[in-house]
């Protein structure tokens, strides 16, 4: 099996990154906090080891919540960039639109269905994951 690289980069540029290997999962989110951090009625992610990503430009900036909840962002463009959970060390959730070929990442499940906008249509075929905070 060859080993994937994968890279991406925010709306200007200046954030960057490059990624050895496949990812943990990709799915759709619809909590509240992901759609008025990204300011869209559903976000979606691709999950990673911290270990295979690799800022090579920029760093991104960083708002931490008192509910241990990092979000990085482009600081010049404003681009959301990434999702971290203090309970979950071990994982970084980047934002899908960011990648250069979404074709290497399709959506696996829905993460918090109950908070999804009642005029949403979602793909019915995907499950709902147990992903929880």
């Amino acid at each position: 099996m060859s080993k994937q690289t994968l890279s991406g980069h925010c709306y200007c540029g200046a954030i960057k990154f490059e990624i050895s290997g496949k990812s943990d999962w990709v799915g759709h989110c619809h909590c509240e906090s992901c759609r008025r951090h990204s300011g869209s009625v559903m976000t979606t992610f691709a999950g990673f080891r911290p270990e295979q990503v690799k800022f090579t430009a920029t760093l991104p900036s960083r708002f931490t919540t008192d509910d241990g909840v990092t979000r990085r962002f482009c600081g010049r463009c404003g681009s959301p960039v990434a999702y971290e959970l203090d309970s979950r060390p071990d994982e970084i959730h980047l934002q899908l639109g960011l990648f250069d070929d979404l074709e290497l990442l399709a959506p696996q499940d829905h993460s918090f269905l109950r908070e999804k906008v009642s005029w949403l249509r979602v793909d019915e075929h995907l499950p709902e994951s147990d992903f929880s905070a």
